[in-house]
């Protein structure tokens, strides 16, 4: 059998357009995780900013991170590791660079850490550092609260 010239060239521009198809959707879908993440922490930052501005609150929300996160952790660098997720403290410590106290796990699950401005990382990480939460399905629920004559907020599970 016999292919002419033609035939074959357009067998090839086939498989090259099939396989740029299937490397843009992955792209898409990876943008899908990092927008997910991105606005996983505007809103916590709103929540955040949104008790600190009071002088007392609490406020149980419900946030969606990609699945492929397992937990969302707070860490303070300044203090020792402690409590059941301590064998985290080592590789959650790598992508600190200045500030970050919030880290996502497993590292490399997309953007690694970030900073929340008006928490009290000491107050959340008092008797576990680090302290996480779990991703369940694909929703992290936070409790975030500020008691009178507090000046930071904490974010408990």
């Amino acid at each position: 059998m016999q292919l002419s010239f033609g035939m074959i060239f357009s067998i090839i521009l086939i498989i090259v357009f099939v396989a740029f198809a299937f490397f843009a959707i992955k792209k898409l879908l990876e943008m899908q995780d990092s927008i997910k993440i991105g606005q996983f922490v505007d809103k916590l930052q709103s929540d955040v900013d949104k008790i600190w501005k009071g002088a007392q609150g609490t406020q149980t929300e419900t946030y969606t991170l990609p699945s492929k996160i397992n937990y969302v952790c707070f860490l303070d660098y300044s203090s020792s590791r402690r409590g059941p997720k301590q064998n985290y403290y080592d590789e959650l410590k790598r992508v600190y660079y200045e500030g970050e106290y919030m880290i996502f796990y497993p590292i490399g699950s997309g953007l690694d850490s970030f900073k929340v401005e008006h928490i009290d990382i000491e107050k959340i990480t008092d008797e576990e550092n680090p302290y996480c939460i779990e991703n369940k399905k694909s929703q992290v629920k936070l409790i975030i609260e500020k008691d009178f004559g507090e000046t930071l907020v904490s974010v408990t599970r």
